[in-house]
């Protein structure tokens, strides 16, 4: 598979076009694999998210920030962009607030950006971002 950056213009438009759902691998303490989705966007160069802080989720990356993300378009011309790196994590209200803002725009639509980061970004729960250590992006799989 072809090494990428969150910087390629390409990527971008892939992991920004539409309401694609994340599929976030992390460690169980027991060190099994898991998989869930979340709603992301794009903060920078980064992916960025929110989780409650005491959710398997949370309390796995506050333990170990190893992380992969794999987003994919499950219809032609199908591809995947795959980001692995480790998790920044903060609990500042403003950063929560503002990322579960942005999700919510992307997700829920921009009239419901507020109503879903006044919701969602409160105590308890975190920002978090992936800082990339290696992108891989395979853009169509028919080509």
């Amino acid at each position: 598979m072809p090494a990428s950056s969150l910087s390629d213009p390409a990527v971008r438009d892939f992991l920004t076009g539409g309401t694609k759902t994340g599929h976030l691998g992390y460690l169980a303490a027991d060190g099994r694999p898991l998989v869930v989705p979340v709603w992301f966007v794009l903060d920078g160069d980064r992916i960025a998210f929110n989780t409650g802080a005491t959710t398997a989720k949370g309390r796995a990356l506050l333990r170990d920030s190893r992380v992969v993300m794999s987003v994919d378009l499950p219809e032609p011309p199908f591809g995947f962009v795959q980001v692995q790196g480790s998790a920044r994590i903060t609990e500042d209200l403003d950063e929560v607030r503002r990322i579960a803002s942005l999700c919510g725009a992307r997700y829920m639509g921009a009239d419901r950006a507020e109503e879903f980061g006044a919701r969602n970004g409160v105590p308890g729960e975190l920002a978090i971002w992936i800082d990339p250590i290696k992108v891989i992006a395979s853009l169509d799989v028919t080509a």
